[in-house]
């Protein structure tokens, strides 16, 4: 049998190895029209890789996907993130669990994960061509074979398996074979927030921040880390809420009102307490210079000049503040 996998990235890598271990009587081509494959392996994770999440129950993992989650639930019960630590491991990888859930090599360098695909692609007999990018794909009238036509040359398949991610031209191929495709929208994005308040503070972090997107019938909100930009808003916490309202966010052409708590960990009430208390523990102390809730000094000294106190103030200060 003939097999050929459009797309040499994770996907299509695993895919591959997949096809020829179960069968290695089969004859697994994988086609890439870069001319480096698993490219985008290279650079996720900052360099480092992330590989799976540490949740090993179907039930709970979909959860954390923003829409599929029923048709993954299925695929999760036969191959969860507790196969691919395994299947890693098999081959000599060994992966490390973060405080947040993600798991990397114990390298972290990706150069890890990429080289352990492309050796196990090679010794299943895979065939990998690279800077060969498809031009069209058909079903051969009156036969169950394809035609995947290259730059050059035309190849011929019993199996084809398209891997193209979120390319357009592989929507279309699956479209042309008779599957329904629903149109993608943008996912895990920054968010571009024009806010006098924010300039100046590009490169200030907040470890836990809750974001929320207000006049939604739905309760959108993530909690996570944050990150200031030039341009506006990143971090975990901006990527997952961007990811869970992508449509919403894309059918209200991404004009919609964000709410921000910098302080995710506390409430209105407990903020207001430590406010008071530092009026005792701090009464001659500068607004500007002391600041007694978690917050990044730069982060701190803006929102008191938002709030239109004069920073030279002290003492009593405080009282307007909480």
């Amino acid at each position: 049998m003939k097999v050929i996998v459009v797309g040499g990235g994770a996907a299509g890598f695993f895919a591959a190895i997949a096809c020829a271990s179960l069968e290695p009587r089969s004859r697994v081509t994988l086609l890439e029209a870069g001319r480096e494959p698993l490219s985008k392996v290279r650079i996720s994770g900052g360099g480092r890789c992330n590989v799976t999440h540490h949740c090993f129950d179907p039930a709970l993992l979909v959860q954390n996907y923003p829409r599929g989650g029923r048709a993954l639930r299925g695929a999760f019960s036969r191959f969860q993130p507790r196969d691919t630590i395994a299947w890693f491991a098999e081959r000599g990888v060994k992966l490390k669990t973060e405080a947040d859930g993600r798991m990397f090599p114990i390298t972290d360098n990706s150069a890890t994960i990429v080289n352990c695909l492309l050796d196990t692609a090679a010794a299943a007999g895979v065939e990998l061509r690279s800077a060969s990018p498809v031009k069209t794909i058909e079903l051969l009238p009156n036969s169950p074979e394809f035609a995947v036509s290259l730059q050059n040359k035309t190849l011929v398949c019993d199996r084809l398996l398209l891997a193209t991610g979120s390319n357009p031209a592989g929507h279309r191929w699956a479209k042309a074979l008779g599957h329904t495709v629903r149109s993608p929208v943008p996912s895990l994005f920054t968010f571009n927030v024009k806010d006098p308040r924010l300039q100046e503070l590009a490169g200030v972090s907040v470890e836990s921040a809750r974001l929320r997107l207000l006049d939604t019938e739905e309760k959108l909100e993530q909690t996570g880390p944050l990150l200031i930009t030039h341009w506006g808003l990143s971090g975990p916490a901006v990527l997952k809420l961007s990811a869970w309202g992508a449509r919403m966010l894309q059918e209200r052409r991404y004009q919609i009102p964000l709410q921000i708590n910098w302080l995710s960990q506390h409430n209105l009430e407990t903020v207001r307490q430590q406010l008071e208390r530092a009026k005792t523990d701090a009464p001659k102390k500068q607004i500007i210079n002391y600041c007694p809730l978690p917050l990044p000094r730069r982060l701190w000294q803006q929102f008191v000049q938002a709030v239109g106190i004069n920073p030279q103030r002290s003492g009593r200060s405080w009282r307007k503040m909480s």
